[in-house]
């Protein structure tokens, strides 16, 4: 599943890639929430019965497409790939041989590559933080679930949400919350383990992940919503933790501090860019000890 907005280049990137697969067993669904001239007919050339194109009628947001993409899904797994993310050859068979043999299998996170708008390797402190503190070592491939992967996502989500591949029944039955905007992979991950599903991680290396350069615009535009709806959700996780019986986690969420460490690291950035109001906003989260940012 592909829900698509954005640049039509990268998105026509994507989509070759998946065409390039040496596994041919895979079914591409693309949901254009956009109104980019030319996509329609561009599908309609590939002449691959494997992709179906759908565009909404109206826009829905991201959220939303989301949802809809989960609801259309109709074979046994699916992935939510992103719209200028690449599949490496080699993804949909890595893939494959997880599952033979973890069939019951929640979710699959295979090794990731990070790259730059530009596609070529990228290596940035959100991401090395994420493989040398947060995520597990693995040679080979590793089972986790229960709490303990429960603490260790909130600790730091080190998984690469549009590389994973989920068992469609069991993401189904949750889908997306509609009140979250910027943190709806995490929960969805947390739900699916107080579920009791499991998570099975591959060290192969079949997915790149694009990471692109935070603009000086962006920053200006900062309002600082991310954070106060992180500290909501993780406050919310916290007490959710603790009715489940998972007391470590709890503690964990309502530390939340890899969350005020990201808005640490961009304090000097919004400083720079002047941005004062959003400066405010991210030293109110990175310090602040109420259950309410103001």
């Amino acid at each position: 599943m592909m829900p698509y907005y954005g640049d039509v280049g990268l998105m026509q990137h994507a989509v070759r890639s998946i065409l390039a697969q040496t596994d041919p067993n895979w079914r591409l669904t693309v949901v254009d929430d956009s109104r980019e001239k030319g996509v329609p007919e561009w599908f309609a050339a590939l002449g691959d019965d494997r992709v179906r194109y759908r565009r909404n009628e109206h826009n829905l947001g991201v959220t939303e497409n989301f949802r809809k993409c989960v609801d259309l899904a109709e074979l046994g797994h699916m992935v939510m790939m992103g719209c200028d993310d690449v599949l490496l050859p080699n993804y949909i068979a890595t893939i494959r041989a997880v599952l033979r043999a973890h069939p019951d299998a929640g979710m699959v996170q295979p090794g990731v590559q990070v790259i730059d708008g530009a596609g070529l390797p990228a290596k940035t402190l959100v991401d090395q933080t994420k493989r040398r503190i947060y995520a597990p070592k693995v040679e080979g491939v590793r089972r986790l679930g229960g709490e303990r992967l429960a603490i260790s996502v909130l600790r730091g989500n080190w998984l690469y949400f549009p590389s994973v591949c989920w068992r469609t029944e069991a993401i189904q039955a949750i889908n997306f919350r509609r009140d979250l905007h910027v943190i709806q992979d995490l929960a969805l991950v947390l739900d699916l383990l107080q579920a009791g599903e499991q998570l099975v991680v591959s060290d192969v290396v079949c997915f790149q992940y694009r990471r692109h350069a935070v603009s000086e615009s962006s920053l200006q535009a900062f309002d600082g919503r991310r954070f106060v709806e992180e500290r909501g959700f993780f406050l919310d996780v916290a007490d959710r933790m603790e009715r489940h019986g998972w007391h470590e986690a709890a503690k964990v969420a309502r530390k939340h501090f890899s969350s005020r460490l990201h808005a640490l690291t961009m304090l000097p950035m919004m400083v720079r860019s002047r941005n004062w109001d959003g400066a405010r906003m991210l030293a109110r989260h990175t310090y602040g000890t109420g259950r309410h940012v103001g």
